[in-house]
């Protein structure tokens, strides 16, 4: 089976990434080949950890471009550069433009610290999905593994899990109980495409018999 490319989009800690690097790493992530991690922020750790790493680091600034079109093109550019199969968000804080969802059609696989439906779409990253799970008085949250489509958290899942959320909890401590499950599920995804285990009919995302 041909090696899957990878690259990842990050804005911050990457530790989702690190996650990625270490499956690699281990073999619990077969048949990929970890090329590329891109950044919008220059301070990103995320960077920092590829370089540690040997993988090739960018940081693209936003700013450089006229628009949103304009610096996705940029990414669509470097991607295609180094023959990029699948690319993985961990972490990465910008709306993908309609084009570069086309451009790399069921290829893109997102993180997210819910279960979608729940808590997900247009301004839920970071903290404010799990203050609002707390909020809501939900008795579980979780992480969610999707492919990317033109929407925002819309694409069809790929894995989840739940977490209970316990009585005592806080935003911090229920953040750091998801991130651990996400730190899971995403290399678990990781590996199920490139050893080309999914499969997407509609809005169901199959897991095929290895």
């Amino acid at each position: 089976m041909e090696i899957k490319r990878i690259a990842v989009l990050a804005s911050g800690r990457g530790t989702n990434l690190q996650a990625v690097m270490d499956g690699i790493k281990s073999g619990r992530v077969k048949n990929a080949d970890l090329r590329l991690v891109i950044s919008d922020n220059p301070k990103a750790y995320a960077l920092e950890r590829a370089r540690a790493s040997g993988i090739e680091a960018l940081w693209i600034n936003p700013a450089a471009f006229p628009g949103r079109e304009e610096y996705n093109r940029e990414l669509i550019g470097q991607l295609k550069k180094r023959q990029v199969d699948l690319v993985v968000l961990a972490g990465y804080m910008r709306i993908l433009s309609s084009e570069f969802v086309r451009a790399y059609k069921d290829a893109i696989i997102n993180v997210h610290p819910s279960l979608i439906p729940s808590f997900c779409g247009k301004g839920y990253y970071g903290e404010r999905v799990h203050r609002e799970a707390l909020e809501y008085g939900v008795k579980v949250t979780g992480a969610t593994v999707h492919f990317v489509d033109e929407g925002t958290d819309t694409g069809p899942i790929i894995l989840q899990q739940a977490v209970e959320v316990l009585p005592e909890d806080t935003v911090e401590s229920l953040a750091r109980r998801v991130l651990e499950v996400e730190h899971l599920l995403l290399p678990r995804a990781v590996d199920l495409y490139c050893r080309g285990r999914l499969k997407i009919e509609g809005r169901r995302v199959w897991i095929k018999a290895d």
